[in-house]
C-alpha cells in the first residue's frame, strides 16, 4: 500500500462514510469501478472512499497530504474530459451528501450539499415555483457538486446561464484541510481577508498581487477568449475576478466563488454551496424544428433565430438522427421528422407579457422562410416537445451505437466560439476533418457558439491515437483564429490541458500553474487537471484487446462477442437515475444509490474483466459480485441510449461460469421451477398446504434460499390446458366471427395464474375470436433470468418449430405474462440456432401481449364499446419492466380507458422489485422491498381503497399483494369484469 497502516487506521476509526482502501473483493470492485468517467480514458485509482460529511472530507484531504496522495474529487462521474479519473484516492460525493440545508423563497436562494441530483433539487422545490436554471443534457443525474466544478450551462444557457452565474457562496475545505466560506466582499472585507495568517489568507493576498498589476490585467483581458462567448471553462476564471472589485471599481463585489466554479476540484473541496434560483418560466412553449439541407444551412437558421430571441437554439445532425431510427426508446419520438434532414436546429420559444410562444415561432418561419432556408420547420407543442429534447440529450448516447472500430470520441466537443463566427469556424473544422478523411457527429449548442463535434476514430489503433493528438492540435490553431474558447462547458481535465498554453500563451499558463500552487502547494486535490497534465493520447480505457475465443449461446450480430458490447457503454450515466426522475433503468441503484448497482458499472467491470488476460473471465468473482443486483429488468435495453443490454451479458456470463464450474443446486432448482410445478400440481392440495402452513412453509423456503417473508404462488390441480380441452368441447371455436388466434398458456399462466387465463380465453370467446392453445410450448423464462442457456436454448428452437407453420399475422400467438410471451421479442431471436433464425424473426412480429392484440382490434373498429359495460372504475397501472422496454404501456392504457366509466392513471414506478425470482431470495429480499417503497407502493397507498391496482406481471402482482396486502389484476380480469351481458360460464 502507497500509504502508512497506522494513519489509515487513524482515518478509518473515525470515518463514517466507505473505505475502499484494502485488498478485499469490494475495493478490487470500487478500483475497477471508479476507474473511469464519460471520457477515453481509465486509470486504476488507489483507492476509493465515500464520506458522509464534511469532516470525513477533511480526514481525507489531510491523509492524502500526509502520504502524498491525490484526492479526486468526483460527482456523477459523467465528466467527458477525464477530470475523475486519476490514480489518487477517488472521493466520490454523492448521495452521502444530497440534503438542501435552508431554502429561502425571499431572496429566491438554496443552500445545498453536493452530492444532490440537479432535476431532483429542482422536483423539490418545485411547490416555491422556483428552479434552479442550468441545466446539462445530464441533469437527471448531473451532481450540483460536479456541476460547479465544471461550470456548468446546459441547454438553454444563453437564458439561464453557467453555474458561475448563479453560484453566490460556498462553504469548502482547502487543501491543507481548513475551512473556507466564499461569498461577494466588500472592498474592506477583502483587504481584512488579506491579513489573515493561514492558507485563506495567502490565497487573497497572491490573488490581489496578481489582479492588481495593470500589465496582468491586459493580458488577462486580450488572452481570454472573446467577452461575447458565454461558454469560457479554459482555465482557471481570472477573468471573472479581473472584472470584479477592487480590481474593477465598476464591477461587482469580489467573490471567490467564480474561480472555484469551472476550477474542476483542483483548488477546494466544496461541501455546501448557495445557489441563486429563478422564477419557474412559462409553460407556454414551442420548439420549431427547423429541418435543413446541410449543417450549413441550419447554422445559418441559428442565427436567425439568435435574433428572434429564443430560449434555446440546439443541433442535431444526419448521424445522431439515424441512430433514432428503429431504436426502442426514441423511434416513438420521430413522428415531427419529415424526410431525411442532414440536421435538425430546435429552436424553443416561451410565451412572455409582449407575445405568446406562438407567435414567437410564426414570426421566426417566416423570417426563414423569406430567406430561404430549411425545407420544413414543424412546431411541437405540449408534451410533444419532449420528443424533440430527448433525442437532443440522447446524443452522447445515440452516437455509441455505430458499428466498427470507429466510434465517437470527446476531444473537440467543447470547443466554442461567438455564435456569429459558429457557420466559419464549423466550415473550417469541416475541412480539417475531410483533410484527414475523418467523419463527426456534430450536435448541440449552437445558440451559445458550442457544437459538439465528435470525431469518429480507431482509438484501439496506432494511426487512431496519432489523429487523436493531431486534430486537436490543429482545431486549437482554428480556434485562435476566432479567438474561442478550448473548454466551454466540459472542462480541460485532462483531455485539454496540455493545450492551454498553446491557446492562451504561456504567459497565462503561467498564472494557471501560480494560481494552482497557491491554493494546492502539495498538488493534493485532483492531480494532473487543467495544469501539470499527463499526455492527452495515454491512458486510453478501450484497448486492442480481442476476446478468448469461445461459443457464446447468444447471436451479438454484428457486434460479435459480449465484449463490443459492453464496449458500447459510453459512461454518461443515463442508468445513474433517482426514482424522482422515473423510468426503469436502472432499479437496484435508485435504491442503493451506489455506483457499484449501476448498468454503468456492470458494463465497465465486464470490459474490464473480458479485455483482460485472465484464464477464464466469465467465472471471475468481481464479476458474479458486480451482476448480481442486476434484476434482468431489461430497462437499459430501452433507456440506454447505446443500448447496453445488461440482462443479456448477465445471463451469457452465468451459462459460462456454469461450464467453468457447474450449475448450483439452487439455481437448478428455480431454472426448473416450471417442470416441478407440473409435477406437484398432481398433488396440490397438499402442496398448496405445505407453502401456507407456518412450519412447512419456512423448511421449504429456507431449502430454496428464499425469505420467509415471502408468500409462495399456489399450484393449480387442474392445468390450463387441460381445463382448455373441455371447455372447447361446449364453445366451439371455429364458429367465432372475428377469426382464430393461438393463446400462449405460458408456465405461469398455466399451473398458477389459471384463473386469469380462463377470463382471458372467455373474454376472446365474448369479443369474437376463436382460441387455440398450442401444447407444450414453456418460454424458458425462468432458464433465461438464472442464466442456463443451454436448457434456454433447447426450448428456443423447440418452440420455433413448433410454431413457425402457424403463427402470422392473420393468426397471432398472444399471451398474458409479458415476461413469457416478449421472450419471442427478446431473447428467443438471439438464442436459436443459425438456421433457425429467420424463422425467429418472422415469429417475433406476430407474438402479441393480449393488450396489444386488443389494442390493434380496437383500433381496427373489431371491438365495440357496447360489449362492456358503462360502471366508473378507477384504475392506477403498474407496467411490467420488460412490457415497458419491449413493447410499451400505450396498448395497456388504451384497453384499460375503453370501457365507458373508465379511468386510467400510469403509476410513474419503475420495477417492482421482485423480478421473477429475485425478490424471493432471501440475499435480495431487503433491496426487493426497497425498491417497491420507492413510488410503487407509496402511490398505491396514496389512492383511495375503491381504486382498481392494473399490473400484467404475475411477480408485480405478488410484490404488491406481500408488500402491502393489496390485490392488484391483469388487464384481461379487469375487462372481463367490465364486460356487459357475458354469455359464458368459466
Amino acid at each position: 500500500m502507497a500509504w502508512s497502516q497506522r494513519e489509515y487506521h487513524l482515518l478509518s476509526a473515525h470515518f463514517e462514510g466507505k473505505l475502499f482502501f484494502d485488498a478485499s473483493q469490494s475495493s478490487q470492485i470500487a478500483r475497477k469501478i471508479y476507474a473511469t468517467d464519460a471520457s477515453v480514458y481509465q486509470v486504476q485509482p488507489q483507492a476509493v472512499a465515500i464520506p458522509a460529511s464534511q469532516k470525513d472530507i477533511k480526514r481525507l484531504i489531510q491523509f492524502a497530504k500526509n502520504n502524498k496522495l491525490g484526492i479526486i474529487p468526483r460527482g456523477a462521474g459523467t465528466s467527458l474530459a477525464g477530470q475523475v479519473v486519476g490514480d489518487g484516492i477517488v472521493m466520490e460525493v454523492s448521495s452521502a451528501m444530497s440534503k438542501i440545508i435552508s431554502l429561502n423563497k425571499k431572496e429566491k436562494t438554496v443552500w445545498v450539499e453536493p452530492g444532490i441530483v440537479r432535476d431532483d433539487l429542482n422536483t423539490f422545490i418545485k411547490k416555491t415555483e422556483l428552479f434552479f436554471g442550468p441545466e446539462t443534457s445530464t441533469a437527471n443525474r448531473a451532481l450540483l457538486g460536479g456541476m460547479v466544478g465544471n461550470n456548468s450551462c446546459g441547454l438553454h444557457s444563453i437564458v439561464w446561464g453557467n453555474v458561475r452565474d448563479h453560484l453566490i457562496e460556498t462553504k469548502a475545505i482547502l487543501a491543507d484541510g481548513t475551512d473556507i466560506y466564499t461569498h461577494p466582499l466588500s472592498n474592506e472585507e477583502f483587504y481584512k481577508k488579506t491579513s489573515l495568517q493561514n492558507l485563506e489568507g495567502k490565497i487573497y493576498r497572491e490573488l490581489h498581487r496578481i489582479l492588481n498589476n495593470p500589465t496582468l490585467q491586459e493580458l488577462i483581458r486580450s488572452k481570454f477568449p472573446k467577452p461575447s462567448i458565454k461558454r469560457r471553462n479554459t482555465g482557471y476564471a481570472l477573468d471573472a475576478l479581473v472584472e470584479m472589485q477592487p480590481f474593477n471599481p465598476l464591477g461587482k463585489p469580489f467573490n471567490l466563488s467564480a474561480l472555484i466554479a469551472g476550477s474542476e476540484g483542483t483548488l477546494a473541496v466544496v461541501h455546501s454551496l448557495r445557489l441563486q434560483l429563478l422564477d419557474i418560466p412559462s409553460p407556454d412553449v414551442s420548439l420549431v424544428c427547423v429541418h435543413c439541407h446541410s449543417i450549413q444551412e441550419s447554422l445559418q437558421a441559428n442565427l436567425v433565430a439568435l435574433a428572434c430571441q429564443p430560449t434555446a437554439s440546439e443541433l442535431v445532425d444526419d448521424f445522431i438522427l439515424s441512430f433514432t431510427e428503429g431504436h426502442p426508446q426514441f423511434q416513438k419520438d420521430r413522428d415531427f421528422i419529415q424526410g431525411k434532414p442532414a440536421a435538425i436546429l430546435m429552436v424553443e420559444f416561451r410565451g412572455d407579457e409582449a407575445s405568446n410562444s406562438e407567435n414567437k415561432a410564426n414570426r421566426f418561419i417566416e423570417q426563414l422562410n423569406a430567406q430561404s432556408i430549411g425545407y420544413a420547420s414543424p412546431t411541437l407543442t405540449g408534451e410533444e416537445i419532449s420528443k424533440g429534447w430527448d433525442i437532443r440529450k440522447a446524443g452522447l448516447g445515440l452516437i455509441r451505437n455505430i458499428i466498427g472500430k470507429k466510434q465517437a470520441v470527446n476531444l473537440i466537443e467543447d470547443c466554442a466560439v461567438d455564435p456569429e463566427d459558429l457557420p466559419n469556424y464549423v466550415a473550417d473544422i469541416q475541412e480539417l476533418l475531410q483533410k484527414h478523411q475523418v467523419q463527426a457527429a456534430f450536435y448541440a449548442h449552437a445558440g451559445a457558439g458550442e457544437l459538439h463535434i465528435e470525431p469518429f476514430l480507431d482509438l484501439k489503433s496506432e494511426d487512431g491515437k496519432k489523429l487523436f493528438r493531431l486534430l486537436l492540435e490543429e482545431t486549437v490553431e482554428i480556434l485562435k483564429k476566432y479567438q474561442g474558447s478550448l473548454s466551454g462547458e466540459h472542462g480541460d481535465g485532462r483531455l485539454r490541458g496540455e493545450f492551454i498554453p498553446e491557446i492562451m500563451g504561456t504567459e497565462i499558463y503561467d498564472l494557471f500553474q501560480e494560481i494552482k500552487h497557491i491554493f494546492d502547494p502539495n498538488n493534493t486535490l485532483n492531480p494532473g487537471k487543467i495544469v501539470h497534465t499527463p499526455p492527452m493520447d495515454e491512458a486510453f480505457r478501450i484497448q486492442d484487446k480481442s476476446p478468448q475465443k469461445q461459443n457464446y449461446f447468444f447471436n451479438y450480430g454484428a457486434l460479435n462477442d459480449p465484449l463490443t458490447l459492453a464496449e458500447k457503454c459510453s459512461g454518461s450515466g443515463d442508468c445513474k437515475k433517482t426514482a424522482l426522475s422515473g423510468g426503469t433503468m436502472c432499479p437496484s441503484y435508485m435504491a442503493t444509490q451506489q455506483e457499484k448497482d449501476s448498468t454503468r458499472a456492470r458494463a465497465n467491470m465486464l470490459r474490464q474483466i473480458l479485455s483482460s488476460d485472465v484464464e477464464k473471465p466469465f467465472s471471475e468473482p468481481q464479476l458474479k459480485e458486480i451482476l448480481d443486483l442486476c434484476l434482468s429488468c431489461k430497462g437499459c435495453q430501452t433507456e440506454c441510449p447505446s443500448g447496453v443490454d445488461i440482462s443479456k451479458l448477465k445471463a451469457e456470463t452465468l451459462q459460462q461460469s456454469y461450464i467453468d464450474h457447474g450449475t448450483p443446486w439452487r439455481t437448478q432448482l428455480i431454472g426448473h421451477f416450471p417442470s416441478i410445478q407440473n409435477w406437484v400440481r398432481k398433488i396440490s392440495p397438499l402442496y398448496n398446504f405445505a407453502i401456507e402452513f407456518p412450519l412447512s412453509s419456512v423448511i421449504i423456503k429456507s431449502f430454496m434460499g428464499f425469505s420467509w417473508e415471502r408468500s409462495l404462488p399456489r399450484v393449480s390441480f387442474t392445468s390450463l390446458e387441460e381445463w382448455f380441452s373441455q371447455y372447447k368441447k361446449r364453445i366451439n371455436q371455429s364458429e367465432k366471427p372475428l377469426g382464430m388466434v393461438y393463446f400462449f398458456a405460458d408456465e405461469f399462466t398455466n399451473y398458477n395464474d389459471v384463473a386469469i387465463g380462463k377470463k382471458a380465453i372467455a373474454l376472446l370467446n365474448e369479443l369474437g375470436y376463436g382460441v387455440e392453445i398450442p401444447k407444450g410450448i414453456i418460454s424458458g423464462r425462468s432458464y433465461l433470468s438464472k442464466g442456463m442457456l443451454i436448457e434456454a436454448k433447447k426450448l428456443a428452437n423447440h418452440n420455433v418449430l413448433s410454431l413457425k407453420d402457424i403463427i402470422s399475422s392473420e393468426t397471432p400467438f398472444i399471451g398474458l405474462e409479458p415476461s413469457a410471451i416478449l421472450s419471442f421479442r427478446d431473447e428467443i431471436p438471439d438464442l436459436v440456432d443459425p438456421e433457425l433464425r429467420n424463422d425467429a424473426l418472422q415469429l417475433k412480429d406476430n407474438c402479441l401481449l393480449i393488450d396489444e392484440f386488443l389494442a390493434r382490434e380496437i383500433k381496427s373498429k373489431r371491438i365495440q364499446k357496447s360489449s362492456f359495460g358503462t360502471k366508473t372504475r378507477k384504475i392506477i397501472l403498474h407496467g411490467h419492466c420488460h412490457q415497458k422496454s419491449i413493447a410499451g404501456l400505450s396498448s395497456t392504457r388504451q384497453v384499460l380507458a375503453f370501457p365507458e366509466g373508465h379511468e386510467v392513471e400510469l403509476i410513474p414506478s419503475g420495477c417492482c422489485g421482485m423480478a421473477g425470482s429475485f425478490g424471493y431470495e432471501k440475499k435480495h429480499f431487503k433491496i426487493s422491498k426497497q425498491i417497491a417503497n420507492l413510488v410503487l407502493f407509496p402511490t398505491i397507498l396514496s389512492k383511495p381503497s375503491s381504486t382498481i391496482v392494473a399490473s400484467n406481471g404475475t411477480s408485480c402482482r405478488h410484490q404488491i399483494k406481500d408488500g402491502i396486502d393489496k390485490n392488484a389484476y391483469h388487464t384481461v380480469e379487469i375487462l372481463y369484469q367490465s364486460l356487459a351481458n357475458p354469455q359464458i360460464k368459466i
